[in-house]
């Protein structure tokens, strides 16, 4: 097989897949070896790059996926007609935070952090592709586990959620006395 035939191969199967695939995923399905296959997406990567397309392979996690450029995306929705996605509310990005610096984690968990009913908030997350189930615990009723996806990476920027921002420490927050002083 030539490069050129082995590079159109792997971008075929990453273009189909549509979402991240892994190289072990793409080295089975295109029965080329894995580490040909981890080369092949490089080359392929770096083509997309020397021709300035307007598609750029992306990775994640462990996986890598074909998307188009953030340059191009006015270009795309006006395109697809998309109408504007409703922003992610203040209650959303609470619990969304939750369970990025906790996962994975239940409804119950996010209702004890947040302090108030959070499921329908938790469903919407699951909808839009943000979280997804992780399982279930091994406790009383055996309570659903969620975490974030690969969705969540993309929207936020993120190659993985170790790139997540440290959260504050201690010294960086106002005590209770302090808070009560400064109101007085």
């Amino acid at each position: 097989m030539e490069l050129d035939e082995g590079i159109a191969i792997i971008e075929a199967i990453m273009f189909a897949c549509g979402e991240p695939i892994t190289v072990d995923k793409l080295s089975k399905a295109s029965g080329i070896d894995a580490d040909t296959t981890a080369k092949l997406v490089s080359q392929l990567e770096r083509r997309y790059n020397v021709q300035g397309s307007g598609l750029k392979v992306i990775k994640l996690e462990n996986a890598y996926q074909i998307t188009t450029r953030t340059e191009y995306a006015p270009y795309i929705k006006a395109a697809l007609e998309n109408s504007r996605q409703t922003p992610l509310s203040q209650a959303a990005m609470e619990c969304l935070a939750v369970i990025a610096y906790n996962q994975p984690v239940t409804k119950g968990f996010v209702e004890q952090v947040r302090g108030i009913d959070s499921s329908s908030v938790v469903n919407t997350l699951a909808e839009r592709g943000l979280i997804e189930e992780a399982g279930r615990l091994e406790l009383p009723g055996r309570p659903i586990a969620y975490r974030t996806t690969d969705t969540f990476l993309r929207c936020f920027g993120l190659r993985s959620i170790k790139e997540l921002p440290p959260l504050p420490t201690e010294e960086g927050q106002l005590s209770l006395d302090e808070l009560e002083n400064n109101a007085q």
